[in-house]
């Protein structure tokens, strides 16, 4: 399995992308096969992501910008199946976060919390057949999402109703306000 994974990881890095484009550059310039320089870079990021400053900063921006250029490049592309895949990620990325929101106090303070996160980051977003992300909305939140479906409709009518209640409300009492300064201006002067 350790074979047949290092041999996915050559061909990845032998692909036409940004990434094996700037790896061959370092390769040739420095005679040091493009593996190894992937792979330290990738211990360097690990080492960062245990004991670093700023490991969160890392670990948002690993999740947010490859998958975030990825996702322009699939919209401008013909192909829409790829959308599919990107907006799936999206979709656990949003949910993860949320869920991380309340629970980043408490796992924030695990050594290896940082490194952890940005695996199973990368494992949502690795380009292969069911991915994390395709696994994790097919498996729970797609189940989830069709037997709820009325009730979150239902909710989030809710919600956009009100919210245009109270957009109104500020509105109006804006345009007191307004009135009322202009009022006590005219009447100042």
């Amino acid at each position: 399995m350790a074979e047949s994974f290092m041999q996915r990881f050559d061909k990845f890095l032998k692909e036409k992308n940004l990434l094996a484009d700037t790896l061959g550059k370092i390769e040739s310039k420095t005679g040091v096969n493009r593996r190894y320089i992937a792979l330290a870079v990738i211990a360097s990021i690990s080492v960062y992501l245990v004991i670093g400053y700023a490991a969160s900063l890392l670990c948002n921006l690993i999740g947010f910008v490859y998958p975030a250029y990825i996702s322009i490049k699939a919209i401008e592309s013909p192909d829409k199946d790829d959308d599919t895949i990107w907006l799936m990620y999206w979709v656990v990325y949003g949910l993860f976060s949320v869920a991380e929101f309340f629970s980043d106090i408490f796992f924030s303070w695990f050594p290896f919390y940082y490194m952890f996160k940005c695996v199973f980051l990368v494992w949502c977003m690795v380009p292969i057949t069911n991915n994390g992300s395709q696994m994790i909305y097919k498996r729970f939140i797609r189940p989830f999402f069709l037997k709820h479906e009325a009730k979150l409709d239902e909710v989030v009518k809710n919600i956009g109703d009100r919210a245009s209640e109270a957009a109104d409300t500020i509105k109006e009492n804006a345009k007191k306000a307004t009135a009322n300064l202009i009022f006590e201006e005219k009447k100042s002067t």
